[in-house]
């Protein structure tokens, strides 16, 4: 049963016919019920919620989707709808994630494992699942962690133990870091705290979510730049955690705190309680723009090499030799602050709301482009694109380095927005032109996860 908090949905059924045959297919029985976890976009607040800082983002349309069947079987049988992903099976007592080869059934099983340890269960249900998804695979709306979602709440229903939405979506946070993604929390805070129709915005420690209502007369839509991105594939996305935990130690030694158990940003400007603006002045006074050497780091700190590689950096930094900490933090401590003023709009809703939140996001693409340098070229273009086609705000969303961008057009410029946009970005290139139907699309605020159960 899920949680009271959520009621269970009846099943939008064509969505469902078609797994169900898929399933019925694979397995020759039919599911026993059916598990849905939206993807997202981010609105404003990149890389900053595992620096402790609240987010903005809404669940999209596209979301993963699961039919499943229980047994005693021990065992667990994956299948997906998508003949590019491979059929897996496990035993129930033998679940092992493989880190350095992150396939889809991997982040599956990140979600079985970890409502496993949070209930301590001694041993599982036996399942059969078929998976189906409409979000984009490494496009920045989320797909990977909607799956994650999706497989802890197929476990939570399949072991019939119900767990609330917050803790659902904290476990799943957790049990990302299985396949070695030190994320903050935003994906799956938002993939089971969403609701139809509104935004939130979501804080950390305790884990909140707040309605965000967005303007009227201006809608939201998706962009992907068709480069993919695979978060636990590359360092990238590591090496900003850990440059974002140096920044936080070198920030905290020279303000005479004790650095060694601060990790994050976020919790640096609680231990001083100052404002953000603050920290802003405070980044500028104590780091230097050129990058930092892992001497130097070393000598600040007054730590050894080994210390550094034990204690800071993570599996897939650990051959890192330069760290930015200047460019990261000022990123961070900003970005936390346009969120803030984003929300601060919304909810005044001034009659330029439009362009005040255009311009925002504006600030942050740039932000992300020249400070924490998680664009690429394609990125940048078709950001440019669409404020030329008509957006009054357009910035990149999820971790970046390929992926979608986001942006905000008013109403009555959608039909040439789209025209321009299709003309000037996807049409040149035959890739891109291929890709075009599932990679521009309008997007309003969907709701969160759920179970179906057929009638």
């Amino acid at each position: 049963p899920y949680t009271s908090e959520s009621p269970k949905h009846r099943s939008p059924a064509a969505e469902l016919q078609k797994l169900k045959e898929a399933f019925r297919g694979k397995y020759g029985q039919m599911p026993l019920f059916f598990a849905c976890a939206p993807g997202r976009v981010n609105l404003i607040g990149e890389h900053i919620d595992y620096c402790g800082y609240a987010v903005l983002p809404m669940a999209i349309e596209q979301n993963i989707l699961a039919a499943v069947s229980v047994s005693d079987s021990k065992t667990i049988q994956l299948a997906n709808t998508e003949p590019k992903y491979k059929d897996f099976t496990v035993s129930v007592d033998g679940i092992f994630i493989d880190r350095e080869n992150p396939q889809w059934h991997y982040y599956f099983l990140c979600g079985v494992r970890g409502i496993q340890e949070h209930l301590s269960l001694s041993s599982l249900a036996g399942m059969c699942c078929m998976v189906d998804g409409t979000i984009p695979a490494s496009s920045g709306l989320s797909s990977s962690s909607a799956l994650v979602c999706c497989a802890g709440l197929v476990t939570m229903e399949a072991n019939q133990k119900p767990l609330s939405k917050v803790t659902l979506a904290e476990t799943c946070a957790k049990c990302e870091r299985y396949i070695g993604t030190e994320g903050g929390g935003m994906d799956q805070s938002i993939s089971f705290l969403a609701e139809e129709g509104t935004a939130k915005l979501i804080e950390f420690n305790p884990l909140r979510a707040t309605d965000v209502r967005l303007p009227d007369g201006a809608v939201f839509v998706i962009a992907n730049c068709c480069v993919e991105m695979n978060k636990a594939a590359s360092s990238h996305f590591n090496m900003r955690v850990v440059e974002c935990r140096i920044a936080t130690k070198m920030l905290a030694k020279a303000r005479g705190l004790d650095w060694s158990h601060l990790l994050k940003l976020g919790d640096l400007q609680k231990e001083l309680q100052v404002s953000l603006e603050q920290m802003l002045e405070l980044v500028e006074e104590v780091l230097h723009p050129e990058p930092y050497s892992r001497d130097e780091i070393c000598k600040t700190l007054g730590i050894s090499t080994e210390q550094l590689c034990e204690d800071i950096l993570s599996a897939n930094t650990q051959h890192a030799t330069d760290f930015k900490l200047y460019q990261r933090a000022r990123h961070v401590y900003g970005e936390a602050a346009r969120v803030l003023q984003f929300k601060a709009v919304c909810d005044s809703s001034p009659a330029n709301a439009v362009t005040q939140l255009g311009d925002l996001m504006n600030r942050s693409h740039a932000s992300c482009r020249d400070l924490y340098e998680c664009s690429c070229p394609e990125l940048d273009q078709l950001v440019d694109t669409c404020l030329q086609a008509g957006a009054v705000g357009s910035r990149l969303t999820g971790a970046g380095w390929g992926g979608c961008t986001v942006s905000m057009v008013p109403g009555e410029r959608l039909d040439s927005f789209l025209q321009t946009v299709r003309e000037h970005y996807y049409v040149p290139d035959a890739r891109r032109s291929a890709l075009e139907k599932q990679s521009l699309f309008v997007t309003r605020p969907g709701g969160g996860a759920a179970i179906f159960i057929e009638e």
